[in-house]
């Protein structure tokens, strides 16, 4: 997927879920290996309420690629 249509996609209808995955897409996501790039596509097609929960820690992800992103972003955004 390319850059733009990253960033469109990471407008969400959460502003929580805005002000972590805009973000990383812009100072983050060039850093991801070719898998990891590919997790994040798919991290993009899960639902609002489904990353809301996730990144907020209320729940985890049962795809274990997908809650290694999750943490990678949130631990960006503690640093």
């Amino acid at each position: 997927m390319s850059k733009p249509k990253l960033r469109w996609a990471c407008r969400r209808g959460m502003l929580e879920l805005d002000v972590l995955l805009a973000p990383f897409v812009e100072e983050g996501y060039d850093a991801l290996n070719e898998q990891q790039k590919r997790d994040f596509e798919r991290l993009l097609a899960c639902d609002d309420p489904d990353l809301f929960a996730w990144f907020m820690g209320h729940a985890r992800s049962t795809d274990s690629a997908i809650q290694a992103l999750i943490e990678l972003i949130v631990n960006r955004v503690r640093v």
